[in-house]
């Protein structure tokens, strides 16, 4: 079977690292690339660096990857749906709820693979995670909690810290408990200058019961990537920066000093750290699409998830908005 000629538009930060891998994925063809603004990295190659999404389309692609920035992703979308063309979009699916209802609306139509790129799924620490949750391992869970903290990235212009970040926190949870949010909460401010928020606090619940916390960030010296989930017999603590998965079990031995026993709840028991293989996240992203696009697996994060966590952010958002409003 001939490769998938595969189009990316968008060759910025992302763009890059898309380009490399697309040229690593067996079955796929990086057969046409496109910035407006050129070519900073060097990452076309031999190819042309076209302009425009029709200019893409009109190149004869079978699939493309959309790198743009965030306010772009729904012109671009609905191009490559008009045209056919099965498309993985970076996250967040849309700038707002309505462009990523259109979004949806469009890849269903045609009948297309749509997808979100919320590459923190595909992480091994999380992988094996939430194929332990589902055994069983935790027993019932309570919490699932993240940090997701650092520098300001120079990249991001279009949208604030919890469209941007805070989305793979939103997904990843609501993946990993295979539960949507009910309820969120939130407090953000603005400390960069800039004029989206670059802070947030945000706490929620699950329609399962799950709580959830969520500390992001563009404001630390140091960057940090962790997910903890604790339950019933223990806690999972995953570092998605090195792709690290640690259990730490409730002890089963009774504590004899009774003040450390009783604040404590349950006593400190094995410390495990799993060994797992550590493949690029963003390689098994490429390998489920184009799985995906020839109908042979599903695992691909789709569009209407994607606008799942995009309407969340966009609560968490609204109910920041007036908490501020009542404070002042």
């Amino acid at each position: 079977m001939a490769d998938l000629r595969v189009g990316l538009i968008g060759l910025g930060m992302m763009g890059r690292h898309h380009a490399r891998v697309i040229r690593e994925v067996e079955g796929l063809t990086l057969a046409a690339v496109a910035d407006a603004t050129g070519d900073p990295h060097g990452v076309a190659g031999d190819l042309p660096v076209l302009g425009t999404v029709a200019e893409l389309i009109d190149a004869g692609i079978d699939m493309a990857v959309c790198a743009v920035p965030t306010a772009m992703h729904e012109e671009v979308g609905l191009a490559l749906a008009e045209a056919g063309v099965h498309t993985l979009v970076e996250k967040p699916v849309a700038h707002t709820v309505e462009a990523g209802t259109k979004l949806v609306k469009a890849f269903a139509d045609k009948g297309i693979v749509g997808a979100v790129g919320h590459i923190e799924r595909y992480n091994p620490a999380l992988q094996s995670l939430r194929a332990r949750m589902a055994d069983g391992e935790l027993g019932d869970i309570y919490q699932i909690a993240t940090r997701r903290q650092g520098p300001f990235p120079a990249r991001i212009a279009d949208v604030g810290v919890v469209k941007d970040l805070a989305t793979h926190d939103i997904d990843l949870t609501a993946w990993l408990a295979q539960s949507e949010y009910a309820t969120v909460s939130a407090q953000v401010t603005t400390r960069s200058g800039r004029p989206h928020e670059d802070m947030v606090a945000a706490t929620g619940r699950l329609d399962n019961g799950t709580i959830t916390n969520h500390l992001v960030n563009w404001l630390s010296p140091m960057k940090e990537r962790l997910t903890v989930v604790t339950g019933e017999k223990g806690a999972f603590v995953a570092d998605t920066l090195t792709a690290d998965l640690t259990f730490y079990a409730n002890g089963v031995i009774n504590t004899e000093w009774d003040s450390v026993a009783n604040f404590r709840g349950v006593s400190e028991g094995n410390v495990t750290r799993y060994a797992i293989q550590k493949r690029e996240p963003l390689r098994t992203e490429h390998e489920k699409f184009r799985d995906a696009v020839l109908g042979l697996d599903a695992g691909v994060v789709t569009m209407q998830e994607g606008l799942n966590t995009l309407r969340t952010a966009e609560e968490l958002l609204r109910t920041a908005t007036q908490a501020v409003s009542r404070s002042v």
